[in-house]
């Protein structure tokens, strides 16, 4: 089992910043991927960014986010810890934000469907 716990999650201005924090915990070592998925009102679950913990460390983001987000990994490799940096954030960025981790390879790492634990969430709202 893994446990997954967001942080960060909270109310801004459109322009503005947030970070995003997730710690797993637990039977971490064979987790390959974590990735940030987020559900607004009324709209299906959309990978945001993901982020291959071996190797590479290799970073996949949905074309909404390019060049607003960056996913990155604790310089500690072994903590299993991603952050998500949210910079000119807009208003339909809104949604409830997910963690997630995947066990084994997948191709498609923004495909929530790939992944097999969840963090609870954490609640991002940008104002107009």
């Amino acid at each position: 089992q893994v446990q997954l716990m967001e942080s960060g999650g909270g109310s801004v201005q459109a322009g503005g910043s947030l970070r995003l924090s997730c710690a797993a915990s637990g039977n971490t070592a064979s987790t390959f991927f974590m990735g940030w998925f987020r559900q607004g009102p009324g709209k299906e679950r959309e990978g945001v960014a993901a982020i291959y913990l071996a190797g590479s460390g290799a970073e996949f983001y949905a074309d909404s986010v390019k060049g607003r987000f960056t996913i990155s990994q604790d310089s500690a490799k072994s903590a299993k810890k991603v952050y998500l940096q949210m910079n000119s954030l807009k208003p339909e960025d809104t949604a409830m934000y997910y963690c997630a981790a995947a066990l084994g390879w997948t191709a498609s790492p923004l495909v929530g469907s790939q992944y097999n634990y969840w963090g609870q969430g954490t609640q991002v709202t940008v104002s107009s």
